[in-house]
């Protein structure tokens, strides 16, 4: 299997707790099922600055950034129920993956990981051979 692209990025903690006080933030980054499931945790800075920090790991992953009609709420993070994290592939994303790299059949693995003051995600993307 050929690695496509890779992405990491890294959040202040402190930095995503003074945008949740702005409500609006919420609703212009993360997705609806993001939203619905971060009611479910205790630590909902956690959960959000994680999930910042993973969209941006994505973008960077197919190289596009956030730019070509790509936006934040495009990207949804869920997690089976063991808790490992993973990427809601829409249609939209299967166009810009297949756009940039001329694929069709592709996977995204997705780490995240937090501590008090950092919260950390690395995304690779990967063509799957058929």
């Amino acid at each position: 299997m050929n690695i496509l692209g890779i992405g990491v990025d890294i959040i202040g903690n402190l930095r995503i707790k003074k945008a949740l006080k702005n409500k609006l933030f919420v609703k212009r980054i993360f997705s609806s099922i993001e939203i619905t499931n971060a009611k479910k945790v205790k630590n909902k800075l956690l959960y959000y600055s994680k999930r910042f920090a993973a969209k941006e790991a994505f973008s960077k992953s197919i190289g596009t950034g956030f730019r070509n009609g790509l936006d934040f709420k495009d990207i949804s993070i869920i997690n089976n129920r063991l808790g490992k994290p993973s990427f809601l592939i829409n249609r939209k994303i299967k166009t810009i993956v297949k756009k940039q790299f001329n694929v069709s059949s592709f996977n995204f693995f997705l780490s995240i990981s937090d501590e008090e003051k950092y919260s950390i995600a690395y995304v690779i993307l990967q063509k799957k051979w058929k």
